[in-house]
């Protein structure tokens, strides 16, 4: 039994030490041996921006202010607004817009994947650029994802999302912004191995020749719109300079189901790209997605694998001992973080990043425990802030 325990407890450290510093060293190393550059000039293709909204009214003015405020070519931007069968004044507040050229389409409730389905059925761009409702966008945000497309081999584009805190939010809040500086990072030596795992979908840019409707509704949509670019051999690329800012969710219970709903929608985008798993004909890409997107929401499993199996071995050897200790020192740290996260002790890094950390792997666990049982989570309820967020500039 010991040894079982023993195998058990240093196969689930490589797990995770393949994770948080393999990984990232593999995409470094992987990007400076290819070194793949974007050929960018300063084109600006004609674009279509589509918004799509179910039940916005607190931003949607601000979204379309700001969208009719870019810096674009005049005669070169249409701007879409997919209202999802809103039950309020989102479509009133919209159609204000109508003689500044925004249309608005009256969707019944389907989710918003046939949102945008039906939006790109109207775009006239030849790019097509995707943002949610909350996000404010520099001006020349557009333009700066638009110039990537002068590269042939260039399908898609991420923009540079960055997250904003309420200043009475609870202490989640600053470990999202800490996630997506991560992730973010990541981005930027993706795109130097070829291609970014997927687009965030607050801001992404796609060549309208290649959106492909989304055959199950019960995928996140970013993740499939922009991985279809490169399952069609195409590359999908980070633009830094694309900035775009939201709020983080203020509230920790609300950020958790949001997690839950997006990690399970995005568990059945991996099965719907699954052909992307296949390193002979998708090279490193398909490395990339396996360590990226199946991995690091596997990781509940090895890390309740490494508790359990340290705990057994504690009275054996002084190692397990400590890596027992520290574990529940960290857990302790963790629920202490959850106590104080309304408080302004919540707010100091040492306590709201091991927080932060157990609730989204404990989103992760609860969301693959919803696939496996077969949940389908179709319809969408955004978790907004009641504000738009002022844009870096």
């Amino acid at each position: 039994m010991a040894g079982i325990a023993g195998w058990t407890f240093w196969i689930a450290v490589a797990a995770l030490a393949y994770a948080y510093a393999g990984f990232p060293l593999l995409v470094a190393l992987a990007g400076w041996v290819r070194r793949r550059r974007v050929r960018t000039a300063p084109v600006t293709p004609s674009a279509t921006l589509v918004v799509a909204a179910y039940n916005e009214e607190a931003v949607i003015a601000g979204r379309l202010d700001n969208a009719l405020a870019l810096d674009y070519p005049p005669g070169r931007l249409q701007v879409l607004v997919a209202a999802d069968g809103c039950t309020d004044a989102t479509e009133a507040i919209a159609r204000r817009y109508a003689g500044r050229g925004v249309e608005v389409l009256s969707l019944p409730r389907q989710g918003k994947i046939r949102a945008i389905d039906a939006a790109v059925a109207r775009a006239t761009g030849e790019i097509l650029v995707f943002s949610d409702a909350n996000i404010q966008c520099h001006p020349q945000a557009l333009r700066a994802l638009a110039r990537n497309f002068a590269d042939p081999e260039v399908g898609g584009v991420a923009g540079h999302v960055s997250y904003r805190l309420e200043e009475a939010g609870e202490s989640n809040g600053r470990g999202e912004s800490l996630y997506w500086d991560y992730d973010t990072w990541l981005k930027r030596l993706e795109t130097a191995t070829g291609s970014i795992v997927s687009a965030h979908g607050a801001l992404y840019a796609v060549r309208r020749s290649l959106y492909r409707p989304v055959a199950d509704p019960a995928v996140t949509d970013d993740f499939a719109i922009s991985t279809a670019v490169v399952e069609q051999g195409y590359r999908l690329v980070f633009e830094p300079a694309a900035r775009g800012s939201e709020y983080a969710v203020a509230k920790a219970g609300r950020e958790f189901h949001r997690r839950v709903r997006l990690m399970t929608r995005g568990w059945r985008g991996v099965l719907l790209r699954r052909r992307l798993l296949n390193p002979a004909r998708f090279g490193f890409y398909a490395v990339v997605l396996f360590s990226h997107k199946v991995l690091r929401r596997l990781l509940p499993i090895p890390l309740a694998a490494m508790a359990l199996s340290s705990a057994w071995l504690a009275p054996a050897h002084p190692l397990y001992l400590a890596a027992a200790a520290g574990q529940a020192a960290f857990y302790t740290v963790a629920f202490a973080g959850f106590l104080l996260r309304r408080s302004p002790l919540g707010r100091f890094k040492p306590i709201y990043v091991p927080f932060y950390y157990c609730m989204a792997n404990a989103a992760c666990a609860l969301a693959l425990l919803q696939l496996l049982a077969g949940r389908r989570i179709e319809l969408w309820q955004p978790q907004r802030h009641p504000a738009a967020a002022p844009v870096d500039r």
